[in-house]
């Protein structure tokens, strides 16, 4: 067989087992399991913060807390003296250059202390108990001294105390007259308590009033 003859069979048997081969790979490519790639996208989450009611705060800052403190004083649950749980009494009188003063106490005979506090209303009497001419004039400062105002809280069996600052052996155009007996009336109160005045004390209508005092000390 001529040279050229074989060459040309070996080309096209090459080209056969070559295109052969080019189908088995497609056949076997197609029969394999395939692979497949999924690619899935996540969204990040969004980053939650919890609301807790109450709960203390992470914060550096420092809170100041200021606390206010209502002060109340010492006497305010304290009851106001009556005139019901209150006995008056006469403590003394003397008088100098045209003054007289006359001391009288307020004492406490409830089994509970009681808070008081300024003037006590004051009306003169006659021997027969009738009302006199009274004219009452509150005042810190009189002849016989100064006299504060002050909260008071009486004990029980304790007392306080004012006086009456009164004309005293002189006659004057209002008129004089001897007062045997003084009603008062307490502060805070609209009850009246009567007391004697020994040998009876001459007055002249105007008197001025002291504030209340611990114990006697209105009437020194």
């Amino acid at each position: 067989m001529p040279e050229q003859a074989l060459m040309k069979r070996a080309s096209t048997a090459s080209a056969m087992i070559v295109a052969l081969a080019l189908l088995l790979a497609a056949c076997g490519g197609s029969g394999g399991s395939p692979t497949t790639t999924q690619t899935t996208s996540a969204a990040a989450p969004s980053p939650t913060t919890p609301t807790t009611t109450g709960a203390p705060s992470t914060s550096t800052s420092t809170s100041t807390t200021t606390t206010t403190t209502t002060t109340v004083a010492p006497a305010a649950d304290v009851q106001p003296c009556r005139a019901a749980d209150l006995t008056l009494s006469f403590v003394g009188q003397q008088g100098g250059l045209g003054h007289g003063e006359i001391g009288f106490a307020l004492r406490n005979t409830a089994n509970s202390s009681c808070r008081t506090h300024g003037w006590p209303g004051i009306l003169f009497l006659d021997r027969h108990g009738a009302p006199l001419p009274t004219i009452p004039h509150h005042t810190t400062n009189d002849y016989f001294g100064s006299t504060p105002v002050a909260p008071l809280v009486i004990a029980p069996g304790h007392s306080a105390s004012f006086r009456l600052d009164v004309g005293h052996g002189v006659a004057t155009s209002n008129g004089c007259a001897t007062a045997y007996a003084l009603q008062v009336i307490p502060p805070n109160d609209t009850a009246t308590l009567r007391v004697s005045i020994p040998d009876g004390s001459y007055e002249c209508r105007d008197a001025n009033v002291s504030p209340l005092r611990p114990g006697t000390s209105a009437y020194p």
